[in-house]
């Protein structure tokens, strides 16, 4: 008799543990985020420590913390080499307990490490990395992107160039994913609009001499040559495109991505004229002004924000805002990322707009124009718009997916 009190004894606090510790495991309000980016490399100043000042603007602007919850930034620099990016997100995951990898430009890195947060149930914000296949081909339940890809570039200079009599065109294509992708959706985009695409070359990753790439561009003879390059490859090319007088014989350049910070890098004389697609610049209204000011002083450089920084501070607000919806976090990457498309998506520097089922956040896209030195009132007075593209036309539209989480 004793022992079967006993047994009941031990199962009713067994029991009452269990449902003590259910709400306990809910409430659990802590995040680690890792930023991983290039930090010292080609892309550091796109990203690299202002992406880190960004995310924490994020956390802050969030009030969360103000609210009990504990969230901590990491940050690793993944040498815009895949299997560092991945080692590095592996050892976070497992070992660290980062809830979360943001940012990843390089298409390459991000392409992996999209595949580890898939095996691994984490999460992928990205920003930093452009190719569409993230959100096509490559897609999954645990990644988001948020700010451009190909498509969006392709799709608005590519197009606005081609329509404005610049029908044949020749590539320089960084030689790793990104390029790739680039390439291929704006050689889509002109011939879809009824140019030509006369040839492409292909340069390595983070090279300091273009001169045989160039020569190749201009014997073409192609109206428009298309940088398929970022970064300093973009800085690097234009720079030495000035030296060879291409712009001057009649070729025009059109850097397909295109940063603030490669215009402050290359200066207005150098710039000026460059036709570009962003999703953000700091001087469109009053709230990305204010938000780009307050960034300003945050930055380690005193830079203003590029695209892709405002973009990773817009994510992360949006999975913060996730998570307190969730009542706490569920240590569960697809599930997070579900909530994240449930909510609906509102910041200031984007607005609202849906996350779609393809982890593509929908936000318009602005061509733009490096303005002469003697249009620009100050500094980082460097674009003028010349058109808005809608979010509906800035994305792939969900019909033409190859994303196998899109019903059709």
């Amino acid at each position: 008799m004793t022992t079967r009190i006993a047994r009941r004894f031990a199962a009713s606090v067994a029991l009452a543990a269990l449902a003590l510790a259910t709400p306990a495991l809910a409430q659990d309000k802590t995040v680690k985020i890792g930023v991983l980016n290039d930090m010292s490399s080609l892309y550091a100043d796109i990203g690299g420590p202002n992406s880190v000042a960004a995310v924490k603007m994020a956390v802050e602007d969030s009030g969360l913390k103000a609210k009990g919850w504990n969230i901590e930034v990491v940050s690793g620099d993944h040498q815009n080499k895949p299997d560092i990016g991945v080692n590095i997100a592996r050892q976070w995951i497992d070992a660290d307990k980062v809830d979360v990898i943001a940012d990843t430009p390089n298409s390459g890195v991000a392409l992996a490490v999209s595949n580890l947060v898939k095996e691994k149930n984490s999460v992928l914000l990205n920003s930093g990395a452009a190719t569409a296949d993230l959100t096509g081909k490559a897609c999954n339940p645990n990644t988001i992107s948020f700010t451009y890809d190909t498509y969006m570039l392709a799709n608005g200079t590519g197009k606005a160039l081609t329509k404005a009599g610049g029908d044949t065109w020749f590539f320089l294509t960084a030689d790793y994913a990104f390029g790739h992708a680039l390439e291929r959706d704006t050689g889509n985009v002109v011939t879809q609009t009824g140019g030509k695409v006369l040839g492409a070359v292909r340069h390595p990753l983070n090279t300091s001499d273009f001169s045989s790439f160039l020569l190749q561009a201009q014997s073409s003879k192609a109206k428009v040559i298309g940088l398929a390059n970022a970064g300093g490859d973009t800085t690097n090319s234009i720079k030495q495109a000035a030296e060879f007088g291409i712009v001057q014989g009649g070729q025009k350049l059109a850097a397909l991505l295109l940063f603030i910070n490669d215009v402050h890098a290359l200066g207005l004389k150098t710039a000026q004229g460059l036709t570009f697609t962003e999703s953000f610049y700091w001087d469109l209204n009053d709230k990305t002004r204010e938000w780009s000011k307050r960034f300003q002083k945050l930055s380690p450089k005193g830079s203003m924000p590029s695209m892709t920084v405002a973009g990773l501070y817009a994510e992360i607000l949006h999975y913060l805002k996730a998570m307190e919806a969730l009542g706490g976090n569920p240590h569960d990457g697809a599930k997070v990322v579900a909530k994240m498309k449930e909510l609906p998506t509102d910041d200031p520097l984007f607005g609202k707009g849906p996350l779609r089922a393809d982890g593509r956040r929908l936000i318009p896209a602005y061509l733009f124009e490096v303005k002469k030195p003697e249009e620009s009132k100050g500094p980082w007075d460097y674009y003028k718009q010349i058109a808005t593209i809608s979010a509906e036309d800035a994305a792939k539209p969900l019909e033409a997916s190859e994303c196998p989480l899109v019903k059709k």
